[in-house]
């Protein structure tokens, strides 16, 4: 769904992400996380979606990296980095993708969880823009995204301090 044009931000920009996911070699052979070093990277960075909502969120491998590097995306992922019930990101300015989002996809009556939800939880400051447009958070190292929208906003945010 994410390929959508309404929610990817509009027909050209849902055919380029397509071309970009089938020409990525590294896509199609992944390494675990727990093989990861992550000083063999500039970054850490999560792709949103319903996918870190289904492992990565308590992932231990996933909390150990992004704990190591306190910078992500799919603001998910760092509810692994819970420790007797304390994050090293509460506090931090995040957005992810809404409880408006998820009814409007028809997903969050089927969900266990929203992302919006536990984050609020983990003792974030929760912050949102305009549904399916983009909208990204930066908090010290940390970047974050709302949307399919915001992937690339946030990419470009990000590059400028990998530059």
């Amino acid at each position: 769904m994410s390929l959508r044009p309404s929610m990817a931000g509009g027909e050209q920009i849902a055919r380029d992400l397509e071309d970009i996911l089938r020409s990525a070699e590294e896509l199609r052979r992944p390494i675990e996380l727990a093989d990861a070093r992550l000083e063999d990277y500039d970054a850490v960075y999560y792709l949103g979606d319903h996918g870190p909502m289904e492992d990565l969120w308590k992932d231990a491998d996933s909390g150990r990296l992004l704990t190591a590097a306190i910078a992500c995306h799919a603001p998910v992922a760092i509810l692994a980095t819970r420790r007797n019930g304390l994050s090293p990101f509460a506090g931090y300015r995040v957005t992810a993708f809404t409880n408006d989002e998820e009814d409007a996809v028809g997903l969050r009556e089927r969900a266990f969880w929203t992302s919006e939800d536990e984050l609020v939880k983990l003792g974030v400051d929760f912050t949102r823009g305009e549904i399916w447009k983009p909208y990204t958070v930066v908090d010290r190292n940390l970047y974050t995204g709302q949307n399919p929208a915001s992937a690339a906003p946030q990419a470009e945010e990000i590059l400028k301090v990998l530059k």
